[in-house]
């Protein structure tokens, strides 16, 4: 008896230790057109599988060992693809191109790999930037639906990261840095963002305690990188919103090839669903193109270029906005006249040239250019009242106003410029040899700004016009006020900036196999940036600032796929133009680079459910902040103190699961808890405009099992809210309330008329397209009032500040169609 225990326990421990020697190769098989193939024959190491409709496929090969996985299909030409030797329960994720062509030979495309997984960053799938409705979709509308990622305005694309503002956060593409508009201050205003969805090809983002080769900031990366098209395409796609339009060409040497695209987009959409009444006429319109020219094997030259025009009329009528409790509601009622006229004009031009050395070296050589000219003009008189609302359940005047009084007017005026030329020239190296990998940059950046600010404000009472509150008091009526008639706020300013930045950074990575089949992963580096900052009646500064930075991930040999990782350092933000102007429009040369000590802990659980992969990401962080620039956000424009008196810290968690919960599909969900607080003077800790503690974020793909052409996303936000701000002569330590909590949900369905599992034959009017989608979409769906900030309004009868909400959008509903060629 003892000796068949010992058998059977022996078996079992050999059919576990089996087990444990087995990988998985998963991934989506796609043709020519980036559309999916169902009925793909894989087979890897005696095993076989087919792919499903939406060309997904698992399975299952040997670990420790080479070996050769075989792709094929009656339709399309046979792919033999080697693989190197997978560690025992790795998941492999191989995305193959199939062709139609037998001459062909398909690309391989892989979306995430261990690189990626060890520094901690994300990729994303663009074919999920591309379906994932949003009333600003794009690459920003999937990040803010990651754990960490906070926005409270769908009509933008800015967002914070674990508690920095929207200045904090570093945009690549093609690893050029690329900037936004200076003097946008609403979503509505800001149109397009720079990354166009059509011409995208890879996304990687971090949230933070990222690598020394990425740039100064304190935030967050994101990363992009443009498609280098191998053939012809052509898209068109149009919605209620706005249309695109892309072109890809490829040269028959197959050296020079172009991905263009253009975008107009317009607002209103959006921006007739808010409480406000207006006549809006914007134009946001964008063309960016990137060219690929290979002169030989080891020389390589690319062209970035970019221009694009947001031109905003916006001319208020009337709004309406109930607010207060149900036993006491209150309406704000406000008529306005007159109107604003912005315009933003943007242009961008990058060389990128690459030169492979050998097989372990490559060299490249950035250079870029940046002009903005910006003008914002507006007169804009509100005359406001308080009402009373009809509260009586059935009356068909329910949540009127039934009687109102005068509280007073507010007349805005602004006449801004802004022309700025930022130019960048940098050289990047790497080097490559064993398990070691050297990375070295240098940079020089020139910034010369010219700004006008002229910006005023005047409040009439019931009559009476409110001086500036720093004026020194009088005991009115008693004795006449004598002082001049003076604006409520006024700002007048002329700059004339040059800011010079050296920078450069090394860093050094090493991946290694311990003799127990456990992985380690380190990288160290060290970013220096010196900077000169002078102009017109400006004194010429100097400042330098060292930021060392580090790494650490093991992946140990255990039963559970468990990764860990370490990385924090000292992350400076030297001063852009905006954190050197202060509230009054005066530049303060003497601005510190904020400082902020980071150290992040993350861990990824790969495992498997239902037969699928999902992986478990959980990141704890903290962050350490002094030689902080205090700021107010108005809508998004941020406006600094400049004079860096405060201290401050972050902290929190980010949970994320992704996986296959629909085969073939990726969705994830999100939960993230945060705090953040600073202390100004010494006066105490109170909560940053960026406190959200609170983040549930949900991202969903779905298809009807018996019409697979018939999909369905979703897009489901829930923030806790953050600190309504005050009015802007208020102390912050008084003005410590709240704005609700942000609950938005945004739907997408659409139905493939054709791809390449559904020709049609010639003569058919959908025979030329090689994918037609039409679909529609609901944003807001459950008409969530949320609000961004509050709108301060003086009560002379009873001497209260009201803190009226300015609510965003409401529901919309909006078609749309996209076309391949």
């Amino acid at each position: 008896m003892l000796k068949q225990l010992v058998t059977f326990c022996s078996f079992l421990l050999i059919g576990f230790a089996l087990q444990a020697q087995k990988a998985n190769i998963t991934g989506v098989i796609l043709d020519e057109n980036n559309l999916p193939i169902e009925g793909v024959v894989v087979t890897a190491d005696n095993e076989n599988t087919v792919s499903n409709e939406n060309g997904f496929y698992n399975i299952q090969v040997t670990a420790n060992k080479e070996i050769t996985i075989i792709f094929s299909h009656l339709s399309f030409k046979k792919i033999p693809i080697k693989i190197l030797p997978l560690e025992p329960k790795e998941v492999y994720k191989l995305h193959p191109v199939m062709s139609f062509d037998v001459q062909d030979i398909g690309q391989v495309i892989i979306t995430e790999n261990g690189n990626k997984q060890v520094e901690g960053v994300k990729t994303i799938d663009p074919k999920t930037i591309e379906n994932i409705p949003g009333a600003q979709p794009g690459v920003e509308n999937i990040i803010k639906t990651f754990a960490g990622v906070i926005s409270n305005n769908e009509l933008s694309s800015q967002y914070s990261v674990r508690g920095g503002n929207y200045d904090e956060n570093l945009v690549y593409v093609n690893e050029i840095e690329v900037y936004r508009p200076f003097l946008i201050r609403s979503g509505q205003q800001e149109g397009l963002s720079f990354v166009n969805t059509d011409l995208v090809q890879n996304v990687e983002f971090s949230a933070g305690g990222f690598q020394a080769k990425y740039g100064d900031k304190m935030s967050s990366v994101l990363d992009i990188t443009y498609k280098t098209p191998t053939d012809f395409g052509a898209t068109v796609s149009g919605s209620l919103l706005g249309a695109s339009a892309s072109l890809a060409t490829n040269s028959k040497n197959k050296k020079f090839s172009s991905i263009s695209g253009i975008r107009y987009r317009n607002n209103s959409l959006l921006v007739n669903s808010k409480q406000t009444e207006t006549n809006y006429d914007p134009i946001f319109a964008d063309f960016q193109t990137y060219l690929t020219y290979q002169f030989s094997e080891k020389f390589t030259l690319n062209f970035l270029g970019n221009v694009s025009i947001n031109q905003y009329n916006y001319s208020p009528l009337t709004r309406q906005t109930n607010f207060g409790t149900i036993d006491d509601p209150v309406a704000l009622l406000i008529y306005y006249e007159g109107q604003e006229e912005d315009e933003y004009l943007t242009t961008f031009g990058a060389f990128k040239a690459n030169y492979l050395v050998n097989e372990n070296t490559v060299l490249k050589l950035i250079g870029s250019a940046y002009h903005t000219t910006e003008q914002e003009y507006f007169d804009i008189l509100a005359q406001y009242r308080m009402g009373d609302v009809n509260t009586s359940i059935g009356s068909e005047d329910l949540g009127e106003v039934e009687y109102s009084e005068g509280i007073g007017s507010q007349l805005n005026h602004a006449r801004n410029d802004l022309d700025a030329l930022i130019f960048n020239l940098q050289h990047k190296g790497t080097f490559n040899k064993n398990d070691h990998q050297i990375e070295w940059g240098i940079k020089y950046t020139h910034e010369d700004i010219r700004d006008r600010l002229v910006e005023w404000e005047s409040i009439d009472s019931a009559g009476f016009a409110i001086r500036p509150y720093f004026e020194p008091a009088n005991d009115q009526p008693y004795n006449a006020y004598e002082g001049p008639l003076v604006s409520y706020q006024s700002v007048r300013a002329t700059n004339y900036t040059n800011i010079d930045r050296v920078s450069a950074f090394g860093q050094w990575s090493y991946r290694t196999t311990t003799a127990k089949n456990t992985d380690l992963y380190f990288n160290a580096g060290v970013r220096m940036q010196n900077w000169t900052v002078s102009g017109e009646n400006i004194e010429t500064t100097n400042q330098t600032i060292i930021s060392p930075r580090g790494q650490f991930a093991i992946k140990p040999n255990w039963e559970k796929d468990m990764l860990f990782r370490l990385s924090g350092g000292i992350y400076y933000q030297p001063p852009f133009y905006r954190e050197l102007r202060d509230s009054t429009g005066m530049v303060n040369p003497n601005v510190k680079a904020q400082k902020s000590i980071h150290a992040v802990f993350g861990n990824d659980y790969s495992f498997q459910l239902w037969k699928r992969p999902f992986k478990l990401t959980t990141e704890a962080y903290y962050k350490k902040l002094t030689d902080v620039n205090t700021y107010t956000i108005e809508n998004v424009r941020i406006r600094y103190q400049a004079d860096n008196n405060a201290e401050a810290y972050a902290y929190g968690l980010d949970l994320q699961m992704n996986g296959e919960f629909v085969p073939g599909t990726e969705s994830w969900v999100s939960f993230g808890y945060l705090k953040t607080e600073e202390n100004i003077d010494n006066r105490g800790y109170i909560a940053r405009p960026t406190d959200q503690r609170l983040k549930f974020g949900l991202l969903f793909q779905d298809y009807v099992p018996n019409i697979p052409s018939l999909k369905m996303y979703l897009n489901l936000t829930y923030n806790t809210g953050v600190p309504g701000g005050s009015p802007s002569y208020a102390d912050p330590y008084v003005y410590q309330t709240r704005l609700d909590s942000y609950k938005r949900a945004d739907a997408g369905f659409s139905y493939v008329l054709t791809d390449s599992e559904k020709k049609f034959p010639k003569g058919h009017w959908l025979h030329p397209f090689k994918e037609f989608t039409v679909g529609f979409e609901i944003y807001n769906i459950f008409e969530n009032l949320n609000s961004i900030t509050n709108t301060w309004v003086r009560d002379v009868y009873t001497k209260r500040q009201y803190g009226i909400p300015n609510y965003m959008t409401g529901r919309v509903f909006n078609v749309k169609f996209n076309m391949k060629f």
